[in-house]
């Protein structure tokens, strides 16, 4: 019986999942669901400006999942050959190149 559950649960949780990526705008809570973040760590980040959003009548949020995903993605962090490659340019580019 437990093991039906726990399918069924995880079942209800994907058809949960489906149905956010079906949505343009979405709440406070569906965006945590998105981001996997915390709902005091998403506030915070609203507080501070640091994540687009919206308050249309001054105390609920919500959030284009669009606008999300550029946020998500905006951070990204360079591969150690990227920045190998960069040094090298710079070095070249600079005439420090030593030999």
């Amino acid at each position: 019986m437990d093991e039906i559950i726990k399918k069924l649960t995880s079942i209800e949780q994907r058809i949960i999942e489906q149905n956010l990526l079906q949505k343009e705008i979405i709440n406070f809570a569906e965006a945590c669901l998105y981001l996997d973040l915390s709902s005091s760590h998403l506030y915070k980040l609203t507080s501070a400006n640091a994540i687009p959003c919206y308050c249309p009548q001054g105390k609920k949020l919500y959030f284009r999942r669009a606008e999300l995903d550029l946020w998500l993605t905006s951070h990204r962090n360079a591969t150690k050959e990227e920045v190998e490659q960069q040094a090298a340019n710079y070095i070249t580019k600079s005439g420090r190149a030593r030999r």
